[in-house]
């Protein structure tokens, strides 16, 4: 089963993609994560996203789709989990014919809909472990005051992304909102897009996606 999940930055996409790598043996593809792993690999792919990346230049949706068309032909999973990517119409039709050619199909594409002054107020108050990535909310879920993380039982410190402030975010909801509105459209239109609330709480938004899923 490959899937999408499109959401804002903080909607709790990562989240939701780590219990279904957890649980259903999945894959998420982040196109950011492929790029940097990319780039150490030293394979012919690995070395054109290092020349990019040492030129500063844009890295171009052909390289993207090479970097999925990699992992789709030599990771073996239960299916992938495409995390930022499309953010494009042709981004979207390029997929699309890249799963097609390998013999996959795309089975659903989930938009986790959140509220923007929540997700403001959600995001300024998080904290993310050092080591392993679990996110903290000063609000719901605060950091210990033991300072080891509930989930790898490390003490490596909590961070705050320096553009989790409120001006910072209402720009790149903006960004997001811009890029990505015609892809809510497209996949509406194609009878594969399915509405879950981004905001509720972890576990029901957990059971929310396993539902469309089964």
């Amino acid at each position: 089963m490959n899937i999408i999940l499109l959401g804002p930055p903080g909607a709790g996409k990562g989240t939701q993609a780590r219990f279904l790598v957890e649980e259903r043996g999945m894959v998420q593809l982040s196109t950011g994560d492929m790029l940097r792993a990319a780039k150490d690999s030293g394979t012919e792919m690995g070395k054109i996203v290092a020349d990019v990346m040492a030129r500063g230049a844009l890295v171009t949706d052909d390289i993207v789709i090479g970097l999925i068309r990699e992992q789709i032909e030599t990771v073996k999973s239960n299916g992938f989990i495409f995390d930022g990517f499309p953010r494009t119409l042709a981004q979207a039709d390029a997929l699309n014919d890249l799963l097609a050619e390998e013999g996959e199909t795309l089975d659903a594409v989930i938009e986790m809909e959140v509220d923007d002054e929540a997700l403001v107020a959600r995001i300024t108050a998080r904290s993310t472990c050092a080591g392993c990535g679990e996110v903290y909310n000063d609000n719901t879920k605060p950091v210990p005051a033991d300072g080891i993380c509930t989930n790898c039982g490390e003490s490596k410190g909590f961070t705050r992304r320096a553009d989790d402030n409120e001006e910072s975010l209402k720009t790149r909801l903006m960004e997001y909102y811009k890029k990505t509105s015609p892809l809510i459209g497209y996949y509406y239109a194609k009878g594969q897009l399915t509405k879950v609330n981004g905001l509720g709480e972890m576990a029901t938004v957990k059971a929310d996606i396993a539902t469309v899923l089964d």
